[in-house]
C-alpha cells in the first residue's frame, strides 16, 4: 500500500477503464430463444435487445429503453438479472466490458411477428432452439447464451467472463 494519497479524480485516471451493456433476453412461448440480427457486427451477429449504458443510466433502464428503441416493444419488469458479462479489453476495443443480461420474458407469437426493428441496427428476429442457434453463432456466443438459458433454467444468476475482445 503506498502511503501517499491521491485525490479521487487523480485515483481515478489510475484506475481500469469499462463500458458497461444491459440487454433483455426473450424466448419464445416453446422456450427457444429469440435473437436479433445485427447489421453493423459481423462477429457477433445475433444478439439480444440491448446496448451500451449511457452517463447516468442504470442497467435496467438501459434494457428498456435499447429495447424500445431496437424493437418497439416496452417492457416494465419484474427486474430479474440472469447473467454478469465480463470481458476484457482488446485490439478491437480499448477497455473491458461489463454486462447485465436481463430476463425479458416469454413472447407471444403474436408480440414477435409485431416487433419492429430499427433498420440501422437490425434486419431480421429470430426464435430458434438451441441446437439451431448453434449453426449461427461463433463459439464464444453460443457458450453465452447457453449459460444464460441455464440462468433462467436453474433461477441461479450465471457469472460469464469469457467476453474478451480478443480471443
Amino acid at each position: 500500500m503506498s502511503a501517499t494519497w491521491l485525490p479521487p479524480e487523480q485515483y481515478a485516471e489510475t484506475l481500469m477503464k469499462a463500458t458497461a451493456f444491459a440487454c433483455l433476453f426473450f424466448t419464445d412461448e416453446d422456450d427457444r430463444p429469440v435473437q436479433l440480427r445485427a447489421v453493423y457486427s459481423q462477429a457477433h451477429p445475433w444478439q439480444w435487445p440491448g446496448g451500451t449504458m449511457d452517463p447516468g443510466e442504470r442497467p435496467w433502464d438501459t434494457a428498456v429503453r435499447e429495447c424500445r428503441e431496437e424493437t418497439g416493444m416496452v417492457v416494465e419488469g419484474p427486474t430479474r438479472l440472469l447473467a454478469a458479462v465480463y470481458g476484457l479489453p482488446g485490439a478491437e476495443w480499448p477497455y473491458s466490458t461489463v454486462g447485465f443480461v436481463f430476463d425479458g420474458g416469454r413472447l407471444s407469437a403474436d408480440r414477435i411477428a409485431g416487433i419492429v426493428l430499427d433498420p440501422a441496427e437490425h434486419d431480421a428476429v429470430r426464435a430458434l432452439s438451441p441446437k439451431e442457434w448453434r449453426a449461427h453463432m461463433p463459439e464464444r456466443d453460443f457458450a453465452r447464451l447457453r449459460a444464460v438459458l441455464e440462468a433462467r433454467r436453474t433461477g441461479v444468476t450465471a457469472y460469464f467472463d469469457a467476453w474478451d475482445w480478443d480471443d
